[in-house]
């Protein structure tokens, strides 16, 4: 029952650990805005790096913006790296094959439940259903695929930041532990996967824990089940989680040229975050809290 019990855990922790770091950002103050341009939103110009502002009387006219423009541009950078593509090619083959087999993890976690209710449903692999057989082999495809990725991904990762200096120098000990456990929880994957291809223990795990039954699992399984369980847990908790603040980052900061008028949302915004009050002291000469004041006797 541990083991189920830690799937439980883990799974739920990752989804509202990421959603209430997603809130937390949401209620953060104002960050300083950049509008670094071309912002995509600006309808009809942002392809050209154009703005709302070099319209004549601009606060005159309404303004129009396109959600969706933003939208596709966050998502070349959430599901490409685009500029690390177009900035640091040499990197990105290998940060891409770490983040694309991560994506084709999670697909194949979906598809394991996909398989799994199939299964419940009487349709397993060997009755040769169209439905049972397009799961299975696409279980198999993005599961095999993924893991390889990522633990190429994550050692090649490693790899350049211990042994290239210009990286080395600004890599912390808890960057090289992520990298170590990422490459731990795919190797051990890797090792269950040599001996069940078909990827049928990913589905009884699936089914356990869709009917409450204990999970059966030998001893590399297992220690593949914690380690993944924990790593699920660790990530919102790190600066891994910056799947959550990429939206905040982009819609937030860089792209956020809303117009600073009297009396509007910003305005009011900016109002607020400027009597905004660090709990925390920083050892910065140029930033000292005050001394408390003391009445003269």
């Amino acid at each position: 029952m541990f083991l189920l019990i830690l799937s439980y855990v883990s799974l739920f922790a990752f989804i509202f650990l990421s959603i209430y770091k997603a809130v937390q950002y949401g209620k953060m103050p104002m960050h300083g805005r950049l509008d670094l341009y071309p912002i995509p939103k600006e309808k009809g110009k942002g392809h050209y790096g154009g703005s709302y502002y070099e319209e004549v009387e601009w606060w005159k006219k309404p303004r129009e913006t396109s959600l969706l423009e933003e939208i596709i541009d966050m998502l070349k950078e959430m599901l490409f790296i685009k500029k690390l593509f177009d900035n640091q090619r040499p990197l990105w083959w290998i940060s891409y094959s770490l983040h694309l087999g991560i994506y084709l993890l999670f697909a194949w976690t979906a598809l394991l439940f996909i398989g799994a209710i199939t299964e419940l449903a009487g349709l397993a692999m060997e009755s040769g259903h169209w439905w049972a057989v397009l799961v299975y082999y696409t279980t198999f495809l993005t599961g095999t695929i993924g893991g390889l990725l990522v633990a190429f991904g994550s050692g090649a990762l490693f790899l350049k930041r211990y042994l290239v200096p210009s990286f080395k120098k600004y890599t912390t000990v808890q960057e090289y532990f992520n990298l170590v456990f990422i490459f731990a929880v795919a190797a051990t994957g890797l090792m269950v996967w040599t001996s069940d291809p078909g990827f049928n223990y990913g589905r009884h795990i699936a089914k356990s824990m869709l009917t409450f039954r204990p999970i059966e699992a030998d001893a590399i399984l297992s220690i593949h089940i914690i380690l993944l369980g924990l790593l699920l847990i660790y990530i919102p908790l790190t600066k891994m989680s910056h799947y959550v603040g990429k939206y905040f980052s982009f819609h937030k900061v860089l792209w956020d040229n809303d117009p600073n008028l009297p009396g509007s949302e910003i305005d009011k915004k900016i109002k607020q975050a400027a009597g905004f009050k660090p709990k925390n002291n920083w050892s910065a000469p140029h930033y000292q809290p005050e001394p408390p004041k003391t009445q003269d006797m």
